[in-house]
């Protein structure tokens, strides 16, 4: 199997439970829920995605990816490498082979997916993003991450779900203070919750 994959590059995981800790990210174009075509957001079942997973490189195998997630660590020490598998959706293409080859250059495998498809094996950290309208088919995971507000996608409807983090991640937009505020209020009424932030975009890092 090929992948195509937009962007692949090494940095600072800026968001959730490994915050800080150095990672190569995966960037693997498509999605189930947007085209990434700006003429096709109002009819997206996800419509306030921010991110850039049109076109990229293909990679005609598992081993090429795994050996360019290999090179982009290089310089950056010895010790269990992390890549982080994010999209667009990326298990719409991460598939088992491929897990097979990152193992096999010692990463630590971590995977942001909306949670509507299955996972293609063993993958050691999971974050489920749920987006308004899409079906989780994931049935736990370590970190629950939920952009708000989002009408439709209520924590309420997430609260009890299997995870050993739940997450409020204000949405960006031009209300992204106010959105910070109600994400901050509702994680002091609710502090099974807590507020995630997006420190990359702080630090100046992609």
């Amino acid at each position: 199997m090929s992948y195509t994959v937009k962007e692949l590059f090494l940095t600072i995981q800026g968001e959730g439970a490994n915050i800080g800790r150095a990672a190569v990210f995966i960037r693997f174009a498509g999605c189930n829920l947007w085209s990434g075509r700006e003429e096709d957001r109002a009819d997206a079942i996800c419509r306030f995605c921010d991110t850039d997973f049109v076109g990229g490189r293909r990679y005609a195998s598992a081993d090429a990816l795994a050996d360019a997630a290999a090179a982009a660590w290089q310089g950056s020490g010895e010790g269990r490498r992390m890549t982080v598998l994010t999209g667009g959706e990326p298990l719409l293409q991460a598939d088992a082979a491929l897990i097979q080859a990152l193992r096999q250059r010692n990463f630590y495998i971590a995977v942001e997916t909306n949670g509507t498809q299955d996972l293609p094996a063993s993958i050691d950290w999971v974050c489920v993003s749920p987006k308004a309208g899409a079906r989780v088919v994931l049935d736990r995971a370590d970190e629950l991450k939920l952009v708000y507000p989002q009408p439709g996608a209520e924590p309420e409807a997430f609260v009890d779900f299997p995870a050993g983090f739940h997450w409020l991640s204000p949405m960006d937009s031009p209300q992204r203070q106010h959105n910070t505020a109600a994400a901050a209020a509702y994680c002091l009424a609710h502090p099974q919750w807590r507020l995630a932030i997006q420190a990359h975009k702080s630090w100046g890092i992609p």
